[in-house]
């Protein structure tokens, strides 16, 4: 080819609806040249960021070419997997740019996508400009930082016609699938209540004042949240940094977590463009647990443990039924292990969620999770969090996305930005 790589992507590559699709010739299966393959940067390269990468260099059809991070000690970390993940993949790409700004990035011409795995106060703002930048987003989950923000990512990826992927990888995995058919499908009898075990919701950030090491930009890391102090709980405390238990960042655990367990419980009742109508805190000023939700056709979820890890259980007219990642069971002998009949319906499955993102922008569809699945997934922890913070019952209108007659609660919907970080 005479042409560059990214000239030839445009001649040969066929469009339907705005959207951008890579021939099969290009991204197919069996061995691509490098010039041909779906090229993607990363941004953020923490620990999700380093299994990500790995995920992508693995799969024949892409390669990661750049990354950008505002901590050299976890650039380092990730270069260093990088290196590893290339040499035991044998992919033909071996060279990694870095950057400290992320918008240097997102302005290569050949780079078709993005990863983005940061902490959840800056995804909105990267995943947008990375759209406009002509870039097909994976963002992780949660989403969103706040309910609006979910709500522009939504209207960003449907304007300029980008497939956006959101890191919920439950949706991806055989257990999951197997409950939400077998809900679907009635075996189960009529959903009455649905019991979700995760963590606790989001606290204010009351950490002490720490000195900024040298190795990271700390107004780059703040971003768009209020300037406070570091603090290495926010970026190196144990396998995953704790920044995520604070309502400045992220959602608490009940959002980190509620992504993945609440999204099932919305997948299982096909309320994937919709939530709760109804919001109702626990009475004990203190607690963490015991917040009732309930929607629209009746169903109650109640975010409680009951003392099986976090995982979800359903509770049917003729049974229950408890999914996690380490177990599938009910209490209606044989259910579990109950084959699908011809009959039955059965959810749109995917069993690599990473894959999955590369297919939808060949065939120019909506992957297993896609933005506006995200959103409202997050969306139901946010208004958890609000609920939890408010202590108050609240009713919510899940078609115009705001709270009935409850200006203090609306105004949670968002947040104060910080200039220039701003949406």
């Amino acid at each position: 080819m005479k042409n560059s790589r990214r000239s030839f992507l445009k001649k040969s590559a066929i469009t339907m609806g705005g959207i951008t699709v890579i021939p099969r010739h290009v991204l197919g299966k069996g061995f691509v040249a490098p010039s041909d393959k779906f090229s993607i940067g990363v941004i953020g390269a923490g620990t999700q960021s380093r299994w990500l990468a790995s995920g992508f260099i693995k799969l024949p059809e892409t390669q990661i070419v750049a990354a950008s991070e505002v901590n050299s000690k976890k650039m380092e970390e990730f270069q260093i997997n990088f290196n590893k993940s290339v040499k035991e993949f044998n992919n033909q790409k071996n060279q990694l740019d870095t950057y400290l700004d992320y918008k240097e990035l997102i302005q290569r011409d050949d780079i078709d996508g993005v990863i983005i795995a940061t902490p959840d106060h800056w995804h909105a703002i990267m995943t947008i400009n990375s759209i406009k930048s002509g870039k097909h987003v994976y963002c992780e989950k949660p989403l969103s930082h706040t309910i609006d923000e979910g709500r522009e990512m939504v209207s960003a990826s449907r304007k300029f016609k980008k497939i956006l992927q959101t890191g919920s990888m439950q949706r991806s995995s055989h257990n999951f699938r197997h409950a939400v058919d077998l809900i679907r499908n009635g075996y189960l009898g009529k959903i009455e209540k649905a019991i979700v075990n995760v963590g606790n919701p989001s606290a204010k950030c009351n950490l002490p004042y720490q000195p900024t090491p040298s190795t990271i930009d700390w107004d780059r890391w703040i971003g768009p949240a209020q300037m406070r102090s570091y603090h290495s709980t926010l970026v190196d405390a144990d396998f995953f940094p704790r920044w995520r238990w604070y309502k400045e960042f992220g959602g608490g655990i009940l959002a980190d977590w509620g992504a993945h367990m609440f999204d099932i419980v919305q997948w299982a009742l096909d309320m994937d463009n919709s939530g709760p109508v109804k919001l109702v805190p626990p009475r004990e000023p203190n607690a963490v647990r015991g917040l009732q939700m309930t929607y629209k056709n009746g169903v109650e979820v109640v975010h409680e443990d009951f003392y099986r890890g976090f995982g979800v259980r359903f509770i049917g007219s003729k049974g229950t039924l408890d999914v996690s990642r380490e177990y599938l069971d009910s209490n209606i002998k044989g259910l579990v292990k109950k084959s699908l009949k011809k009959s039955d319906t059965r959810v749109y499955f995917s069993d690599d969620h990473l894959k999955d993102w590369i297919t939808s922008i060949k065939n120019n569809s909506l992957p297993i999770c896609d933005v506006e699945i995200g959103h409202r997934s997050a969306s139901v922890c946010q208004l958890g969090n609000i609920a939890y913070e408010l202590r108050e019952t609240l009713n919510w209108d899940p078609v115009k996305e705001e709270f009935i007659d409850n200006s203090r609660a609306n105004f949670l919907k968002t947040k104060f930005y910080r200039k220039p970080y701003t949406l």
